[in-house]
């Protein structure tokens, strides 16, 4: 029995140690990035599925759409739909940012930039938490494919890491908001890998 127990406890750990963090996939080190100033950003959202039972985007934004235009109006509808397309378009990347470049002082991320590598952040799964006022909140958390490749040659994958269900945290005006909550939780998924980084070339 107690043989049984230890081999359920390591099964439950094993499933959990990689959450909230930065894992390898491939790529030996970041040694590539040595002589790098700067890396190259793009955000991609393909084949992102949303909450626990893996809706489509099409499928959260219909969800939600019904939703707020009952509980509240076709103004505020019209106002989400519009922010959310933003936070996808420009402020998911410049959070990330905000995450990253505090982090790595030697090397700007950034993007439309010419740069040697650049950095593909895959979205795979978004939880976007919710919002409760007094009551109280659950932050948005993240999966994504994090993947440094050759700029002119975006086949070529130097490197395969996975930031896996990143929790945000309640740093932002728009927390209120799944895309204030989103962001929040690509802010924090640069702090990790920056350090990440940071720890790999001092």
């Amino acid at each position: 029995m107690k043989k049984l127990f230890l081999i359920l406890f390591f099964a439950v750990a094993s499933t959990t140690f990689g959450q909230n963090q930065i894992n390898f996939v491939s790529g030996d080190n970041f040694d590539f990035l040595k002589d790098q100033t700067s890396i190259n950003v793009q955000l991609k959202f393909d084949n992102a599925a949303y909450q626990e039972k893996n809706l489509t985007e099409a499928q959260y934004i219909e969800n939600r759409k019904a939703d707020i235009s009952v509980r509240k109006s076709e103004k505020v509808w019209n106002n989400w739909i519009y922010q959310w397309d933003k936070f996808k378009t420009s402020e998911y990347l410049e959070y990330f940012f905000k995450g990253i470049n505090a982090k790595t002082k030697k090397i700007t991320f950034r993007n439309d930039i010419t740069a040697k590598y650049t950095l593909i952040v895959n979205a795979k799964w978004v939880y976007a938490g919710w919002y409760g006022g007094m009551i109280g909140s659950q932050e948005a958390k993240l999966t994504a494919d994090l993947l440094f490749v050759e700029t002119d040659n975006p086949s070529h994958i130097i490197m395969k890491l996975q930031a896996d269900k990143i929790q945000g945290k309640k740093e932002n005006k728009d927390f209120s908001w799944e895309y204030g909550r989103i962001a929040a939780a690509y802010e924090i998924t640069g702090k990790k890998l920056g350090a990440e980084i940071k720890k790999a070339l001092k």
